[in-house]
């Protein structure tokens, strides 16, 4: 099994997507983590630097990024313990690659038309 983790900058919620104005790099990295936690094959972990900050502290590899290079560095994606992405998310096919799990076009198009896209009004 494989392990996906995301530590994100300092963000007013867990996911970041709420108030007026949805960035939609986290709307869709919302929606590719809950394509992952709905998998038996990934497992999945986000921490974000207001709500989880002993994460940062906690893991070594994190803790150094963020005192040599600061929070610009965030986010940091790590598989399996090692880092693959810095200063970014990975592309819908990055994940592909890292997880198995396929993120096409059409099945993101699908999951933004769901309850919890900007257009939804429910968010």
């Amino acid at each position: 099994m494989s392990k996906i983790s995301l530590y994100e900058p300092a963000m007013c919620c867990d996911t970041g997507v709420c108030g007026p104005g949805v960035d939609t790099e986290l709307l869709r990295m919302s929606s590719v983590v809950q394509t992952l936690e709905n998998t038996d094959d990934v497992e999945v972990e986000r921490f974000n630097l207001t709500n989880n900050p002993g994460a940062f502290v906690e893991n070594a590899k994190i803790g150094e990024l963020l005192q040599t290079k600061g929070a610009e560095i965030l986010p940091v994606v790590l598989l399996d313990d090692e880092i693959v992405k810095m200063a970014g998310y990975p592309s819908n096919d990055e994940f592909t690659v890292y997880t198995g799990v396929n993120f096409s076009e059409e099945k993101q198009e699908k999951q933004e038309n769901s309850c919890c896209s900007p257009s939804s009004g429910c968010c």
